[in-house]
C-alpha cells in the first residue's frame, strides 16, 4: 500500500482588515526605557551627564558584597558606616529608596531617590521625604514612640550621648510642644512642613552637596579606554 497523497492546504485570505491591524501591532514603537538617561534626567534634579556619573557609582555600591548589580541592604550599610551596622536611620532611607518594596534598591530608584537630597529640589520636596523617614509605621503621622525610638538610635550611635529614661521623656515632651499646634498627641505633614519652613536647618541632612559634583567624582569611562583604564576610572573617590 502507498502513503496516500493529500492536495497541498490552500491558505484562506485573512479577513478583511486584518493585515493593517497586523502592521499596526509591528509598527508599534518599542516603549521607552523609564530608567534611560534621559528618562531619569527629566524626572530628577540630575542632568543626562549626572545620571551617568550616578552610574558609575551605583556599579560599585551594586557590586561590594553580592555582585549582582542590585544595591542590598548590607551594602547601603556598608557604603554609609564601612561595616554591615544596624542604624534605624540608615534603614529608613533603605526602605524609602527601596520604591519596589522588594529588598533592593535599582538603579531608578536609586538615581530618583536620590535626587531630593541635590541641592536643587526643593524644601517642600524634601521636608516631605524627611517626614516619611520618622514616619516609621507609615501611618501619615509621628507620633511619640516614633521619636523617641530615634533618640534612642541616636544614643546608640554616639556614646558620648547617655539621658536616662525621664531625660528623653523630657526631650520628646518638649518636641511635642513646639511642634504638635493641634494638641492631638501626634504630629501630622502639615505641622512638620510648618516647623521645617520656620527652621530649615531642621533637616540640613537632606542637602548633600557633593551630589553637584558627581560628574568629577564618579566620571564615566570614555570610549575606547582600556580595560584596566576603565576599572581604575570605577574607583569610588573619597
Amino acid at each position: 500500500m502507498g502513503c496516500a497523497h493529500s492536495a497541498p492546504a490552500v491558505a484562506e485570505p485573512p479577513p478583511s482588515g486584518a493585515n493593517s491591524g497586523l502592521r499596526k501591532v509591528q509598527d508599534a514603537p518599542t516603549p521607552a526605557d523609564p530608567d534611560s538617561p534621559e528618562a531619569l534626567a527629566r524626572d530628577t534634579y540630575f542632568t543626562r551627564d549626572e545620571v551617568l556619573a550616578l552610574r558609575e557609582l551605583y556599579t560599585k555600591l551594586s557590586n561590594e558584597l553580592h555582585q549582582d548589580n542590585l544595591i542590598h541592604k548590607d551594602e547601603f550599610m556598608w557604603a554609609l558606616f564601612k561595616a554591615n551596622k544596624d542604624n534605624l536611620f540608615a534603614e529608613r532611607v533603605f526602605t524609602l529608596f527601596d520604591i519596589k518594596h522588594n529588598q533592593v534598591i535599582e538603579f531608578g530608584e536609586f538615581v530618583r531617590s536620590l535626587s531630593v537630597f541635590h541641592p536643587n529640589a526643593p524644601l517642600v520636596e524634601k521636608a516631605k521625604f524627611a517626614f516619611r523617614i520618622y514616619d516609621i509605621d507609615a501611618t501619615g503621622r509621628i507620633e511619640r514612640p516614633e521619636l523617641k525610638r530615634f533618640l534612642v538610635a541616636l544614643m546608640a550611635d554616639n556614646p558620648d550621648v547617655d539621658l536616662d529614661e525621664v531625660a528623653l521623656d523630657d526631650i520628646v515632651d518638649q518636641t511635642f510642644t513646639e511642634m504638635d499646634l493641634t494638641k492631638d498627641g501626634v504630629i501630622n505633614p502639615e505641622e512638620w512642613l510648618a516647623l521645617v519652613q520656620r527652621n530649615p536647618d531642621v533637616i540640613s541632612f537632606m542637602t548633600l552637596p557633593v551630589l553637584t559634583e558627581v560628574c568629577k567624582r564618579w566620571p564615566t569611562p570614555k570610549k575606547g579606554a582600556a580595560p584596566q583604564q576603565q576599572q581604575q576610572r570605577r574607583v569610588w573617590e573619597q
